[in-house]
């Protein structure tokens, strides 16, 4: 079956009547998606696209059973918005914003180490299962259900990768965005775990970028698993000292350089994709074998 988003995921929008929480709770509902609550305190009552608000994450789960919450909440009050959100009985946490305070997302990670909670973000694109629900903001219509897993630090590249490979004739099992933002809840090395363990997954797309150290770590897991991964690295040009793009893309005092990923990766039995477009073909052939 898939990882982190299944047929039982129930989900409540923190932020629904905002810009943002609006536009992407009518995209979910299009995918199929069961958003059954949404929260925003002193709308309680209303609707929004037929999903009735509440003022609480308490009562929406009350009412509604929901599991599973996104955030569109603003950086400074995403904290409280989670812990709340945790206090409530939710068990996955999907948190869009992004820009959360350093010291706010640490605790936001800790209290969920504590409750059970599953934490994808901050600065995370979401996380969907081709064909049963998607949890997020990425496109419609570039998945297909199939046998291949993805997991990205990147949202732009993992929709390009996942439609080259919805091209090839790969569909994914699940696609999971870790997050842009230097502190996130769950790591590269956990997602990958959970894909190897997944029946449905036969292979894993990683979509790394420079910057920090989860690609190294994730050479670890990488080397113990028996399903093929192929791995595309952004950043290769990136000087070092400079962000790029996300907070967590940035090369420091020589390490999250591109070949020390790559090296990693490689050693651990990973194979490397120069361009997007070359992850279909090597994945084809690896599963042929």
């Amino acid at each position: 079956m898939a990882i982190i988003i299944t047929e039982e995921t129930r989900i409540v929008v923190q932020g629904i009547t905002g810009n943002q929480g609006r536009f992407h709770t009518g995209k979910m509902l299009e995918y199929g998606s069961k958003v059954v609550a949404g929260v925003s305190p002193g709308k309680g009552g209303t609707e929004v696209l037929g999903v009735p608000v509440f003022n609480t994450v308490l009562d929406a789960v009350k009412n509604t059973g929901a599991n599973t919450s996104i955030l569109f909440i603003p950086a400074p009050f995403v904290l409280d918005a989670a812990l709340e959100a945790m206090e409530a009985g939710i068990k996955t946490i999907v948190i869009i914003s992004e820009h959360v305070p350093l010291h706010d997302a640490l605790k936001i990670m800790r209290v969920a180490e504590a409750y059970g909670v599953t934490v994808v973000g901050p600065n995370t694109f979401g996380v969907i299962s081709p064909g049963i629900a998607k949890v997020g903001i990425m496109p419609n219509t570039i998945y297909q259900k199939g046998p291949v897993g993805i997991v990205a630090r990147s949202g732009t590249l993992s929709y390009q990768i996942a439609y080259e490979l919805t091209r090839a004739g790969l569909g994914q099992s699940t696609v999971v965005g870790l997050g842009g933002d230097r502190i996130v809840g769950l790591s590269l090395a956990e997602v990958i775990l959970s894909l190897a363990r997944d029946e449905e997954t036969q292979g894993i797309v990683v979509v790394g970028e420079i910057g920090g150290t989860a690609e190294e770590e994730a050479a670890e897991v990488i080397r113990h698993i028996n399903k093929p991964v192929v791995a595309f690295i952004a950043g290769k040009t990136a000087p070092p000292g400079k962000r790029m793009g996300h907070a967590g893309a940035i090369i420091e005092r020589g390490r999250g350089t591109y070949q020390s990923k790559i090296d990693a990766l490689w050693n651990a039995g990973a194979l490397i994709a120069e361009v997007p477009w070359e992850v279909p073909v090597l994945m084809k052939s690896a599963l042929v074998k």
